[in-house]
């Protein structure tokens, strides 16, 4: 049996090949509406896990915090718990217009602009989702007639850089969807570690809108934003049942 991991406070996986990560703990009472035998595991600094059935298909969740650092931490440690498969349940705020609050970004790839991808291998080294993991994610999507967009993201360290509308402005003009803290870490931690990794953003930030104003939207419960966010959690359960019917 693995050893108690030391942050997430597991030692096995429940059955579990797949796990939910959402940054917010507070975000697994929503996910555990879309669950049967939902149960509670553990609960340390930013790391609350749970366990539950969706179509037959057990499924883990667990809060990684925010950052690319802490959010690496958790994939460490599922994957030695046996786990294989990884979406990340997120929030972002906008780069382009034609993103709207509670839109989905499916990402098929992530702009490296923070440190913990780095101390892993070179900063030239893609960011990228598992295929099969995105596709199951697209066609999900599609069949639920949701909101989305596919392509890129840029991953980054603060909200509180001098910079940020400057930095915003560059990226958008080249294309990039949304900014989150996460998503380039968990995609070069998952490569290099032979884990599925995918990550779907909920845009609650709208295009060129102040990010803290909109955030503290978000968590008062804005319509759209709520949405969104239960839109991402059944995105991602209907993709690991795809994905478990493929292996």
């Amino acid at each position: 049996m693995p050893q108690l991991q030391p942050h997430i406070r597991l030692d096995h996986n429940y059955g579990a090949r797949c796990a939910l990560l959402p940054g917010d703990p507070a975000r697994l009472d929503h996910i555990k509406t879309f669950l049967t035998d939902a149960q509670e595991l553990a609960y340390n600094r930013e790391y609350r896990s749970l366990v539950g059935s969706y179509q037959g298909v057990s499924v883990l969740a667990v809060s990684t915090g925010i950052g690319g650092a802490s959010a690496g931490i958790a994939v460490e440690e599922l994957k030695n718990l046996g786990v294989t498969n990884m979406i990340r349940i997120g929030s972002c705020g906008a780069l382009q217009p034609q993103v709207k609050i509670g839109d989905l970004v499916l990402v098929s790839g992530a702009v490296r602009d923070d440190g913990a991808s780095k101390t892993y291998i070179d900063p030239i080294f893609p960011a990228v989702p598992d295929s099969e993991l995105l596709f199951a994610c697209v066609q999900a999507a599609k069949e639920r007639t949701y909101r989305y967009h596919t392509g890129i993201a840029r991953s980054h360290d603060s909200f509180y850089t001098d910079r940020e509308a400057e930095i915003d402005a560059y990226w958008s003009k080249r294309g990039v969807l949304g900014a989150d803290m996460e998503t380039a870490a968990l995609y070069t931690i998952g490569h290099l570690r032979g884990i599925r990794t995918m990550s779907i953003l909920n845009n609650v930030v709208a295009f060129e809108e102040d990010t803290l104003d909109a955030i503290g939207s978000y968590v008062d419960g804005e319509t759209a934003a709520m949405q969104g966010e239960e839109h991402e959690i059944l995105t991602a359960l209907d993709a690991f049942v795809q994905i478990t019917k493929q292996d």
